[in-house]
C-alpha cells in the first residue's frame, strides 16, 4: 500500500489506502463526493483528479466514481483508477461490506433489527419510504445499538443495500432521526453537523482478489455528542 505524506493529502479527504487500482479515503463533512449543479470544483472527485495528475495540467489521468456519500456524511469512500476497475467494483458491490456509525435521537425499543422498505425520490429530491413494492426500490438497513445516553443512541449499521439517503430515511421513519439531519429529522436542529459516518469498507480487491478492509476514524463532532471509545469498536470490526 502506498503511503501519502500529510502535505500531499487532498484537503478534506485523508487517503487511507492507495494502490495501483484504488484510492480509499476518509471524507470530511461538507465536501461533495462528486460535482453538483451548485458546486463543480470542491468535490472529492475533483480533488483526487488533481492529486493523481501531480500538478501536470496536460495530464488526462482521472479517478472513477464507485459510490457516493451525502455531503454531510463523513467517512470511508472508494474511487477506482480505471474504468475497468470501476466496473469490477460496481459489479461486485453486493459483496462489499459497508459499516456505518450513526448517532440518533432517543432510545430504540429494539436494540437490533433490520429495516426494510421501498424508497423513491420525488421531484424535490426528497426520498420517501413505503411498504408498497411497486412504489420504489428495495432498501435494507441492519442496525445494532452499541451505546446509549439519556438523549442519544449510537448505532452500528450494516448497509445491506445502498440507496440514496437510505439510512437517514429509515431512522427518521423509526422516529429516531440522525442527530443533525435537518432534511429528514428536526428541521430547526441546533446541531451543525450530521452524525452519520462510513466507518469501514470491506471489498474484494480487483487485482489480487483478496479481501481488503479500510477503516475510517470518526470526526470530532461524534466525540462532542457522545463520550465513547469509537476507535476500539472500529478496530474490532470484522
Amino acid at each position: 500500500m502506498k503511503k501519502v505524506p500529510s502535505k500531499y493529502q487532498p484537503k478534506g479527504f485523508r487517503i487511507l489506502h492507495e494502490d495501483r487500482d484504488v484510492i480509499v479515503g476518509n471524507k470530511a463533512a461538507g465536501l461533495l463526493s462528486v460535482g453538483a449543479l451548485w458546486e463543480k470544483e470542491n468535490t472529492v472527485h475533483n480533488l483526487l483528479n488533481e492529486y493523481i495528475r501531480k500538478g501536470n495540467s496536460r495530464s488526462r489521468a482521472c479517478v472513477y466514481v464507485v459510490h457516493r456519500l451525502d455531503q454531510a456524511t463523513t467517512g470511508a469512500l472508494i474511487f477506482a483508477k480505471t474504468e475497468e476497475i470501476q466496473a469490477y467494483l460496481k459489479d461486485n458491490w453486493k459483496s462489499t461490506v459497508k459499516t456505518y456509525f450513526a448517532i440518533v435521537h432517543g432510545k430504540l425499543a429494539k436494540k437490533t433489527d433490520t429495516i426494510e422498505s421501498y424508497l423513491s425520490e420525488d421531484e424535490d429530491y426528497h426520498v420517501h419510504s413505503s411498504q408498497d413494492a411497486t412504489s420504489g426500490k428495495l432498501a435494507q438497513t441492519q442496525y445494532e445499538v452499541i451505546h446509549e445516553t439519556s438523549e442519544f443512541s449510537l448505532l452500528k449499521i450494516n448497509l445491506l443495500t445502498g440507496k440514496k439517503n437510505q439510512i437517514r430515511v429509515h431512522m427518521a421513519e423509526l422516529g429516531h432521526p440522525i442527530v443533525g439531519d435537518a432534511k429528514y429529522g428536526k428541521p430547526n436542529t441546533k446541531f451543525k453537523n450530521m452524525a452519520l459516518h462510513s466507518a469501514a469498507l470491506e471489498f474484494t480487491h480487483p487485482f489480487n482478489k483478496k479481501r481488503i478492509r479500510v477503516k475510517a476514524s470518526v470526526p470530532a463532532h461524534f466525540h462532542d455528542l457522545m463520550a465513547f471509545d469509537y476507535n476500539s469498536v472500529i478496530e474490532d470490526l470484522t
